[in-house]
């Protein structure tokens, strides 16, 4: 039984995902932010951007920084402290883990509570749950995307790349709202 009535509440329609498999310390990730700021004006609140982590071992501070970057998203700026870090990636090779407690601080963030989330380790599962994951579905580098199903490799090349996300979100949102 549906009820028509106007005083239902509207339910708006789920946004297509895109995960971004990212680590904070790769050069190649920084290059991607202006596709995914341009990906992020276009769609809006109809493409959900998850941040999905991938710390590479030739980074010594790619881990902690997705940690960091979990501590962020718990404290409401997860993607304007990703951009803060991406941007400072030559930085943080050189600074490390101080580093990251301060962009939190620059950013208003509670960087006290920072620096025990990276003392304390919890928000380690998250990040070896993503990196399981990505490793899982093939994912050898970064940048990588993955939207409605298919896994794009931004590591190798950027490309074309946005084009090509595009591509598959406009045809995942035409079949949403047919």
């Amino acid at each position: 039984m549906s009820d028509s009535s106007p005083a239902s509440p509207v339910s708006p329609a789920a946004p297509v995902v895109l995960d971004v498999w990212c680590e904070l310390q790769c050069p190649d990730c920084r290059s991607a932010l202006d596709d995914v700021r341009a990906l992020r004006a276009r769609y809006g609140d109809r493409l959900e951007l998850r941040l999905r982590h991938f710390p590479l071992e030739k980074h010594k501070h790619a881990f902690a920084a997705a940690q960091a970057a979990e501590e962020a998203l718990e404290q409401g700026k997860g993607w304007e402290y990703v951009e803060a870090v991406l941007g400072r990636v030559g930085d943080l090779d050189r600074e490390g883990e101080p580093l990251l407690v301060a962009i939190a601080g620059e950013l208003g963030l509670d960087a006290e509570e920072f620096d025990t989330a990276l003392i304390d380790g919890r928000h380690i599962l998250i990040v070896d749950a993503d990196q399981a994951e990505g490793k899982a579905i093939g994912v050898t580098g970064t940048p990588t995307y993955v939207i409605g199903g298919e896994r794009l490799d931004g590591g190798k090349s950027q490309e074309g790349l946005r084009e090509r996300v595009e591509e598959i979100a406009d045809r995942l949102l035409a079949e949403r709202d047919a």
